[in-house]
Order: structure tokens, then C-alpha cells, then sequence
């Protein structure tokens, strides 16, 4: 489903609106898994969980928080996407330290992916995660999480984590699978400002050419898929109306 906002404060409040929502389909005792995103449109959504109201609305013992992925930089670098996220949400919020699961790049890419992988199939199952929530950004230049235009990650069928690199800064990074993502119960887009635009249009109009632009991947088995965008990435779009009812049959097919 395609939805588009004026400008990006509407669009950070409607995400947290249906963050909301979406977890008040879980159960009552059932866990709300989260794989959170790097970027400065997420940053805001996460400053807003962090405040009023819906820091009293969350119930945070209930959530758990994963990564989509992750450059390879100490935690404390102001490049790393855990980093960002401890100082908009992580710090600020009532969850227990044992349901946040950063990926820690101790030792090569290669192993973190591992280790990655195996926790994630100790918490879910020998099949992989069905996150309940996964988050995601659009590059210029179409990529999403780690996952890069002509990059090897784009043909993984059964591994959850893989190392790989690129992205500016160019660096070893840890990134989700499309397997991992697209098992997902709700994979949410958020693209905001012109320079999206392009991108954006690429995607959801133009040809489908996956390797050229891996965000096409995106296509969750039995869930939903949002595009949450403003005005300014919209821009390039020829038929809102049309694009809207794609994005929703993509979503559910």
C-alpha cells in the first residue's frame, strides 16, 4: 500500500500510528519483533516512539528489537545504525536490555553474519524469523537495508544474515536476507525529500530489473507492505491512484 504525506512530520507521526497498530494484532504474551533501520527518516520515527504518547502506550516488555543491518564500525561510532538507535529510542524507553539484539561486528563481516543467523534461529526456529514489524529505507540508488545494486546478497535463498559491502561510506556491513525480510508479517518503506525521487519512481514504475533496483525485492510472503512517503519523493510519480493499488497487490502476493 502506498501512502503519501505533505511532509515528513506527518509522515513519522503516521508510521508510529500504524507501529501502534500493528502491535496490537499480537497476542497479549506474544513477543513484537522488531528489525529496526539506519537513516535520519527513521531516526525521527524513533525520536517520536521515544515521546509522549506513545511511550505510554507501548508496552515495551514486550518488544524486541533486531537490526536489518549494520555497518561494521565499533558501537560507539557515529556511523553505526545501533548507535543511532540507542540515542533516539533505545535510551529513552522502559525495554529490558535482553530483548535488544544489535548486530556486533567483533572479529571479520563474515563472522558477524554467522553469529547473526544463528541467533536469530535460536529465537525463531530452525526456519527463520517472521518479524512482526521490519522497517526499511530506500538508497538513491535503490538498495535497501545492505542490500546493493548487483550485490551477490540479492541471490541468497537460505541464509538470514550475509556480509557484504558498499553504501557511502563504502564498508563491511551485516545485512538481513530477503528471505529474512520478506517472510515478515509487516515491512514498512519510509522515503522522504526529492532526492528519493528518482529511486521511487524506479521502483514502484519503471521496469523490473531486481538487480538494478534490489528495493523490488521486497515482497513479503503472507504479509503487508507499506510505502510510507512524502510529497517531495513522490514527486517523480506518474499515477498515485494506480501505484497505490499495486503496492497493495505486491504486498499480498
Amino acid at each position: 500500500m502506498l501512502r503519501v504525506f505533505p511532509d515528513l512530520p506527518s509522515l513519522t507521526r503516521s508510521a508510529a500510528d500504524l507501529f501502534l497498530e500493528r502491535l496490537g494484532y499480537t497476542a497479549e504474551t506474544s513477543p513484537f519483533r522488531v528489525a529496526l533501520s539506519g537513516g535520519e527518516t527513521p531516526e525521527g520515527f524513533y525520536r517520536l516512539l521515544a515521546s509522549d504518547p506513545f511511550l505510554h502506550s507501548i508496552p515495551w516488555k514486550k518488544v524486541q528489537l533486531f537490526w536489518g543491518d549494520e555497518r561494521c564500525v565499533p558501537s560507539d561510532d557515529p556511523r553505526s545504525n545501533e548507535r543511532m538507535a540507542r540515542r533516539a529510542l533505545i535510551d529513552h524507553v522502559p525495554i529490558p536490555p535482553t530483548q535488544v539484539y544489535p548486530i556486533r561486528c567483533e572479529g571479520s563481516a563474515r563472522e558477524a553474519a554467522r553469529r547473526y543467523g544463528r541467533l536469530l534461529q535460536s529465537l525463531f526456529g530452525l526456519e527463520g524469523p517472521s518479524f512482526d514489524w521490519v522497517l526499511l529505507g530506500l538508497g538513491e540508488d535503490g538498495h535497501t537495508a545492505s542490500l546493493f545494486p548487483g550485490s551477490h546478497t540479492l541471490l541468497e535463498t537460505t541464509e538470514l544474515a550475509l556480509a557484504t559491502e558498499g553504501g557511502d561510506p563504502d564498508l563491511p556491513r551485516v545485512t538481513l536476507t530477503l528471505p529474512a525480510i520478506n517472510r515478515s508479517a509487516c515491512v514498512v518503506f519510509l522515503v522522504s525529500g526529492d532526492a528519493k525521487a528518482a529511486a521511487l519512481h524506479a521502483v514502484l514504475e519503471g521496469e523490473r530489473d531486481s538487480t538494478r533496483w534490489p528495493a523490488q525485492h521486497i515482497r513479503p510472503q503472507a504479509g503487508d507492505l507499506f510505502w510510507l512517503v512524502d510529497e517531495a519523493a513522490a514527486s517523480r510519480l506518474d499515477d498515485l491512484s494506480s501505484l497505490t493499488s499495486q503496492a497493495a497487490a505486491r504486498g499480498n502476493s
